[in-house]
């Protein structure tokens, strides 16, 4: 049984209109690693939209993204000007996560949608991690090759007890890594999953859901076939979409 899985979109300008979009790879991993059906959210804001979603949807991948929260939403300090902000995305996601989280429904964040599960929950960011002492570089080469780009950059340690020790047996592993932001305050009630080397933590499940609710600041639907880490945790997600809708149709 295929689950429906909600992707939120950015809101991009092409030419003079503003379109909703979602990168392929997200969609592909939502098809091809979680089992499930994709299906795109448009980024309205419209929280009666909202509430129709959650009873649509089966889980939610929250993707990626060029653009950063807005700072203001986490009592962070003005961007520096030129920052890609998408006032869309955050009106349709922040709202979205917490109706997500009450209702049971299972969540997956990656990276900007990891950013954002801490937001919600009272956590705070970096805006630049790599101009933070003791704290590395995490932003990606500047190469136009994407497989160097989304190549393995440093490692991450699995903490004790958590999933990702137990699905993958075993203490770490290499992950990409292609932001600038990044955890400076963990939110209340997430546990962390993995901490980079200078200690940045990079995975978290929200210990308080009643369903699967995870997030990593790495991009695991990159090429994922190729990489255990990214099928363990899609197919962790694709299981608990799987069960909620088996639930639903009893």
């Amino acid at each position: 049984m295929q689950a429906i899985i909600g992707i939120p979109c950015d809101v991009k300008t092409i030419g003079l209109f503003p379109f909703h979009a979602v990168g392929e790879k997200y969609i592909t991993a939502a098809v091809g690693a979680a089992g499930g059906v994709a299906v795109l959210i448009p980024s309205l804001g419209d929280a009666a939209q909202l509430d129709t979603i959650i009873n649509l949807v089966d889980g939610i991948l929250l993707p990626g993204s060029p653009s950063n929260i807005e700072p203001h939403h986490y009592q962070g300090v003005p961007s520096r000007p030129g920052t890609l902000h998408d006032k869309a995305r955050d009106a349709t996601t922040l709202p979205l996560v917490r109706r997500v989280i009450d209702a049971g429904i299972p969540l997956l964040g990656i990276c900007r949608g990891f950013q954002e599960i801490n937001v919600v929950l009272g956590g705070e960011l970096h805006q630049h991690v790599q101009e933070q002492p003791g704290l590395n570089d995490h932003r990606e080469p500047q190469t136009e090759d994407l497989d160097l780009m989304y190549g393995p950059a440093h490692s991450v340690q699995f903490t004790a007890g958590s999933w990702l020790q137990h699905w993958l047996g075993r203490d770490g592993a290499r992950v990409n890594s292609i932001h600038q932001q990044g955890i400076k305050r963990l939110a209340d009630g997430l546990i962390a999953e993995a901490v980079a080397e200078d200690g940045l933590i990079e995975a978290y499940r929200v210990g308080s859901a009643s369903n699967f609710a995870y997030a990593v600041q790495w991009h695991p639907e990159w090429k994922y076939w190729e990489n255990d880490v990214s099928q363990a945790i899609f197919e962790a997600f694709g299981a608990a979409c799987r069960e909620r809708r088996m639930r639903r149709n009893q």
